[in-house]
Parts: C-alpha cells; structure tokens; sequence
C-alpha cells in the first residue's frame, strides 16, 4: 500500500513578539498509508497540535511540505476534516442542522434527497436518532462531541484529524466514544491522525503512535507499531501480550522527556576553567551497588576538591536511561556496565557509531548466574543439568534476565548456556529487565528463571 499522506522534511518556526524566532518543529518525516489510525503523543507544546494542523491545511509549515495523495496540502478543504476538544458546534442550530451545515456546504452538487439521506444514516451512525431536534446547550459533552464527530465524517473526508478529542469527557463518555470511533474506521477504512496525551488511548486506537520530542526543535523520537490485531475491545486489548510493553515504552519516553526538560533548565553553559574543559557537570547513575564512588565522591566533596564547581548525579532507573542521556548529550558522562563503552563505540545503538571512553573501572567481578530455588530441587545444578530439565520440558522456553544487551550478565549468560550446549538464542528466551524492576518482576512470575548479579556490578 503505497503512501497517502506524506509529511517531507518539515520545520515550523514562529515569529516571536519583539523579534526573535522560537523553532517549533524540526525535520519531521512522517508517511500515513491508507486506512492507518496514527496517534501523536508528547508533553504539552511538543507541536503535536502544530503539526494536525498542518497537515489540515489550517498552518504552512516554514520548510518542507504535506501532501494527500501526492497533491500538496495549501489551505484547508473538505477532503480533511478536523474534530476539535471543544466541539465547535454552532449554539443555534440542532444536532440535525449542525451535520446538514457540512453536508449542504460541501456536496451542494448532490441532490436535496441524497444529501438529507446521509444526514440521517450519519445521525443513526452515532447513535443521536432521540436527539435531532435538540440544541448544543441541550447535550451532554459526549453527545456533543458525537454530533462534531457525525459532521466530519459525513462529508465523506478523505482524511480524519483529531485533535484530543475525547481530553474533556469523563472516563465512561470517552470509552464509549472511543469503541464507537473504532466501529467506524473500520467500518468506513477511514484514515485518521489523531493527537492524544492519555498512552490507554493511543494503543487502544492506533496503528501506530508517533512519539514527539520536547521543543523547541521537536522532532519524531520514535515511532511504535502496535501489533494487537483488529477489531479491538477496551476490555480484551490490555490481555495481549504487547499491550503492557508498549504502554511501557510510551510511559518511558515521556518519562525521559520530562527528565530532559529538567536537564536543560538547570544546564550551565560550558565553562573552562583550572585547566579543565568543563567545571559542571551532569553525570548518570543507575542506583546500584557500583554507583559506590560517585556517591562518595559526591557526598566528600572530592569533586569540588579537584576543580569541579558542580556535579549532577541524575539517577536513572535502567541502562536504557543511561544510554539514552549519553545519546541525547543530556549526560556529560556516566556509570556503565563494562562492555556498554564498547557496545555504543561500535553503533550497539540503532547501528550508530558513539565514541565513548572509559575513564575509570570503578568495580571488578562479583557476576552470578542464578537460578529458583525449584530447579535445585529438581537436580540442576550446572549448564548441563538445566539443558537436560530443558529437552524435558514441551513449550514455551525458559525466561532468563538480564539488564542490558551490552552487559557482561548478558556475555557470561550466553558463554555459560553454550558451553552446556544450550543455544541461547532459540533455546531459552533472553528478556532485558532493568535492574530496579527485576526483584518485582521475578515475585510476579514474569520471569520464571533469571540471571542476576550477586552484589550486582561489584
């Protein structure tokens, strides 16, 4: 299926009052296909509004364009229509007379028959049949936002924008709006951007969710797939086994992003001074028993002692946080697992080279592989015992946790199961867990044997 909409390379700057420019948007690449419910998600004044209207035609981007089907999208017109939070329906008019509005407006070509006929299968469509004859100020919020969505989609759009459309209806209203809103794009095939800040909402409904960075300069920083096969119900959806990590991921990357946002409020300029390139610093920790001497070092003064006026120590709860601070060059430096360095030297990072150097080994040894207390009871003892209770079982493989790809539990772990002769890629299922979560995540099951660190990186 080829492209529907395309978003080309788009930038969005804003003339500031008094002069000056705050660049919104920077470098969006976005394509929707036909059919495809894609959701934008961020922190408030990440452009997530900008960019919706943009591809309305209500705003031009600065840089780049936005075209439907190939054809460059200049002003706003009926092929896209937008439902906005607050409904934008006209207090005079009745929910009948509010959908005729669109409908006579854009289809004044069709006959008077035809054009009262879709009027009515859209009334039905929404479930507003008991209330035709009634007036905005007469409806609930839910009913409200019913008749804006009738009116858009009964002018037969090309595309659907919505823009947070279900942010002001209470949490009952809003589901039912959002399974009805699924009926109808499946239904219809209808293609749909949609802006949201609740993460339920965005995997509930989406293909895929877009995930904006913080402006200014914000841009994609990353888009999920979400794989939960339609039709969907709210009530099945969250026992797919896709639906918590991708809740997660969401949940990660607007975590970081507001981390970020901290980050570069307290972010000094560069300063050289006694000799040194940098005299403050932001340096990453994960809190585990290796962070030792950062603390210390922090806690004694040793910093300030040898020329350094401030260090940050910004604790992380994974290694994914670490590696993307280092990334983001929101960290100047870091506590890492022994072969990160390498792994991010190599381009371990979606295949991007980052030359890092390790200044100081601040832990050695202290590795473990450990297994549940019942597989002792059930004669493992070594590699070659766990790969005989392995050909014993029939089904889904053995879970065994590790902290990060790039960490040495994870090197040891797959030297260890191939010496027994396990192949650690097809026979057992090797789950990365961050070290903060795997003594909850081995209480509630979720993994049934794991690799850990005994005085973890000690």
């Amino acid at each position: 299926m080829g492209v529907f909409v395309a978003v080309d390379n788009i930038d969005k700057v804003f003339n500031l009052t008094g002069g000056g420019q705050y660049i919104a948007l920077k470098n969006i690449d976005l394509q929707i296909k036909k059919g495809e419910f894609v959701s934008l998600i961020g922190h408030s004044g990440c452009g997530k509004s900008t960019l919706l209207n943009m591809i309305a035609g209500l705003d031009l981007p600065s840089e780049g364009v936005v075209t439907l089907e190939g054809q460059q999208i200049k002003k706003p017109g009926p092929d896209r229509m937008v439902v906005f939070q607050n409904y934008s329906l006209l207090p005079w008019l009745t929910v009948r007379q509010n959908i005729a509005l669109a409908v006579d407006e854009v289809m004044t070509g069709a006959p008077a028959g035809e054009r009262k006929q879709i009027i009515e299968e859209y009334i039905d469509m929404v479930g507003l049949r008991h209330a035709v004859d009634k007036l905005p100020k007469q409806l609930s919020g839910g009913m409200k936002q019913r008749v804006a969505i009738a009116r858009a989609l009964a002018i037969r759009p090309k595309l659907l924008l919505l823009d947070e459309p279900f942010g002001a209806l209470d949490a009952l209203t809003r589901g039912s709006l959002q399974e009805q809103l699924m009926k109808l794009c499946d239904e219809y095939q209808i293609t749909a951007v949609m802006v949201t800040h609740d993460v339920d909402e965005a995997v509930l409904l989406s293909d895929r969710i877009v995930m904006l960075t913080n402006g200014p300069a914000s841009n994609i920083g990353g888009i999920l797939e979400v794989d939960i096969p339609r039709p969907r119900k709210r009530m099945e959806v969250v026992q797919h086994p896709s639906y918590y990590s991708l809740r997660s991921e969401i949940i990660y990357f607007l975590n970081q992003q507001k981390r970020v946002k901290k980050l570069r409020a307290r972010k000094t300029a560069v300063v050289a001074r006694h000799g040194l390139e940098k005299v403050n610093l932001e340096i990453g920790f994960v809190p585990l028993t290796a962070c030792a001497p950062l603390v210390v070092a922090k806690e004694k003064g040793f910093f300030v002692k040898h020329g350094l006026d401030e260090v940050n120590l910004v604790r992380e709860t994974s290694w994914r946080g670490i590696v993307d601070g280092i990334i983001n060059n929101h960290l100047d430096g870091a506590q890492m697992p022994a072969g990160m360095p390498t792994w991010l030297t190599a381009g371990g990072h979606q295949e991007q080279p980052l030359p890092i150097v390790s200044a100081l080994t601040m832990t050695r040894n202290g590795n473990a592989i450990t297994l549940g207390k019942k597989f002792y009871e059930q004669g493992v003892t070594d590699a070659k015992s766990f790969k005989q209770m392995l050909l014993a079982l029939d089904g889904e493989p053995h879970t065994l946790g590790v902290v990060h790809p790039s960490s040495m539990h994870n090197l040891l772990l797959r030297y260890w199961l191939a010496a027994g002769g396990i192949d650690p890629d097809r026979d057992v299922s090797i789950k990365t867990i961050p070290p903060a979560q795997m003594v909850a995540d081995l209480k509630a099951g979720a993994s049934s044997d794991t690799l850990d660190a005994v005085n973890r990186h000690c």
